[in-house]
């Protein structure tokens, strides 16, 4: 009886260590795949006097890099931008996290985005407390044309249109006068800046299109029903995702990385992939 009263125990006990050992294997898949990067693919009706023929523009943001982590995270998405032949790419800001040294960690990476029309960057809040002049040589270093309120007219083909990188919002200087000087030719305009609360008043006084920022990391953390928990100082307005501000759209990349606490839960990172239609277009492949 004594026997078989332990075996009964040994049996519960092996049953239960199994249920535990499954439950939390699932639960680390199911984090890891929290951590992977996807593809969020937005369209954009073009405004009047813009003639595309059909660009895509790629964004990455908020790559924090400081690890071996971050590095593989971010070689994972340039796998993702291998598949959507981007016209353009550009990465708004924050690079790094702590210390300028994530810059040489990603430069190997940088090193290999390509484009038609050029690959474009702004800094964000944390390069700037990190060592901005770093994070500025190491992009120049990987040939990415680093946008500090100062901008270009892109026509190449039917694409037509004027990109403006501006200073962090933050902790810097903007000064959309000075991005957009060499507009001479009025053409339309798209605006690079990291912080999105900060960017409408821009789109609202219709001095611009189009602009692209990150910054808030899509709280990191979002519940359903709730949605972010936690959100950073000037992206609380705009968190994730497409908005219509004014006469123009802005749009939050949820980045790469992660600050304050390295964890993401419902809130995966993201490879954006803007695809600018005629209006006419955009209204037929709208849901």
């Amino acid at each position: 009886m004594v026997s078989e009263m332990k075996n009964g125990s040994g049996r519960r006990f092996a049953h239960a260590l199994l249920v535990l050992i499954v439950f939390f294997g699932l639960a680390t898949v199911c984090y890891g795949l929290q951590q992977l990067p996807v593809i969020e693919t937005v369209g954009v009706g073009e405004p009047a006097g813009l003639s595309t023929g059909g660009i895509t523009i790629v964004q990455l943001s908020d790559l924090h890099v400081t690890g071996r982590a971050d590095v593989w995270r971010l070689r994972y998405a340039l796998r993702l931008i291998e598949r959507t032949d981007p016209d353009l790419i550009v990465l708004t800001g924050d690079f790094v996290r702590g210390s300028a040294a994530g810059i040489d960690l990603a430069l190997p990476v940088l090193r290999t985005l390509e484009a038609p029309l050029g690959v474009y960057a702004v800094l964000g809040n944390h390069d700037l407390w990190s060592d901005r002049e770093a994070v500025a040589r190491g992009l120049a270093e990987a040939g990415i044309d680093l946008l500090v309120n100062r901008g270009l007219a892109i026509e190449q083909g039917e694409a037509r249109f004027y990109l403006a990188g501006l200073d962090d919002a933050w902790s810097g200087r903007p000064d959309l006068d000075a991005a957009t000087a060499g507009n001479t030719g009025h053409l339309p305009v798209v605006v690079l800046l990291h912080e999105p609360d900060l960017g409408q008043e821009i789109l609202r006084s219709g001095r611009a299109w189009l602009l692209l920022s990150g910054h808030s990391h899509g709280g990191q953390v979002r519940l359903p029903g709730i949605g972010a928990i936690i959100l950073p100082e000037h992206g609380r307005e705009y968190d994730q995702g497409l908005y219509g501000v004014g006469e123009g759209w802005l749009y939050v990349n949820r980045g790469l990385g992660t600050a304050a606490i390295p964890v993401r839960l419902g809130c995966r990172p993201e490879v954006t992939v803007l695809e600018v239609y005629p209006p006419q277009v955009l209204k037929v492949r709208a849901p």
